[in-house]
């Protein structure tokens, strides 16, 4: 570490997972088996979405985007971690650190727009079924995504150039695997009172406000499926909404067990652990999620396999 005046610092120390060193190779395997699955189980559903004319719909238009979006968000953190257990480097640049919270924000941010787009989405065909082709056109799914990463780029700008003002630190060590924004602003001996206000402000903006929506539109969903109860019906909003319900449960309750639940006297772990929940499992998750639970891309992925063999 180079401090200037005893303030300003040219790199971090990333202290990494909370594991024994002796176990550090089996982790590596472990966290590296888990990235790769994400990106080709991501890739794989891009491929299927783009090349089968069948999936050229709204949902899987969103869900394409969405699995970019895992790609790249998991893809911020986890290639940094693998080469720091494997390398036994622990350091960070401080241009790479910004870097790392501006593109872990702006991912992040992406995820719940687009999350909350296919919910809003899973409404409309439910509860306006006849209007659905009318409402959820091309130009409306486009435009969706565009804003989602309109704001959530706006969103990291903003508050990657706060931090980029902090030049004063107590000290350089990070006690995570990544440069995570409310650990930088705890080690900061600026003021750093305009930061909080807007990651309060742009947070509730971000995660909560999406959240609501979705809350919202399944609530809709609901009240339309009790309107005309069948077990048909049941069965058919439970196929539409099922992948995307367990995707939002494992984002959201993520989020919810960082940011909600009381902090512990091992704080730093849990944080730990709860982030390698959703910047590695559930990425890795959604491939399978949506593919075991969908009979459209099911399909798809054995049409595909035909037209190889």
């Amino acid at each position: 570490m180079r401090m200037d005046n005893e303030s300003t610092v040219s790199e971090f120390i990333l202290l990494g997972l909370p594991i024994r060193a002796e176990d550090q190779a089996v982790y590596s395997a472990m966290f590296l088996a888990m990235y790769l699955t994400t990106v080709l189980g991501n890739l794989l559903i891009i491929l299927l979405i783009r090349l089968d004319s069948h999936l050229h719909t709204p949902m899987y238009f969103f869900l394409s985007h969405l699995a970019f979006t895992d790609i790249s968000f998991s893809s911020v953190t986890v290639p940094k971690m693998l080469m720091n257990m494997l390398t036994h480097s622990q350091s960070i640049s401080y241009t790479g650190c910004v870097s790392q919270v501006y593109f872990f924000i702006v991912f992040a941010s992406i995820d719940s727009f687009l999350l909350t787009s296919m919910a809003y989405d899973r409404y409309v065909a439910i509860c306006y079924p006849l209007h659905y082709t009318l409402i959820m056109n091309m130009t409306l799914c486009v435009l969706l995504v565009v804003i989602s990463w309109t704001l959530s780029s706006a969103n990291a700008l903003v508050q990657t150039l706060l931090l980029a003002h902090l030049s004063h630190f107590r000290n350089n060590t990070i006690p995570h695997y990544f440069c995570d924004l409310s650990t930088l602003l705890k080690l900061s001996s600026s003021d750093t009172t305009i930061n909080d206000l807007i990651i309060l402000i742009l947070g509730n903006a971000v995660i909560t406000l999406p959240f609501i929506c979705i809350l919202v539109s399944y609530g809709y969903i609901g009240v339309t499926i009790l309107k005309t109860p069948s077990i048909k019906g049941i069965c058919k909003a439970l196929s539409t909404c099922g992948s995307h319900l367990c995707v939002v449960s494992l984002y959201y309750g993520a989020i919810i067990g960082l940011y909600f639940v009381p902090s512990s006297k091992n704080a730093n772990e849990k944080n730990v652990i709860v982030a390698i929940m959703y910047t590695v499992v559930t990425p890795m998750f959604n491939p399978f999620i949506y593919s075991l639970r969908n009979r459209d891309m099911k399909g798809a992925l054995r049409n595909i396999l035909s037209r190889i063999k």
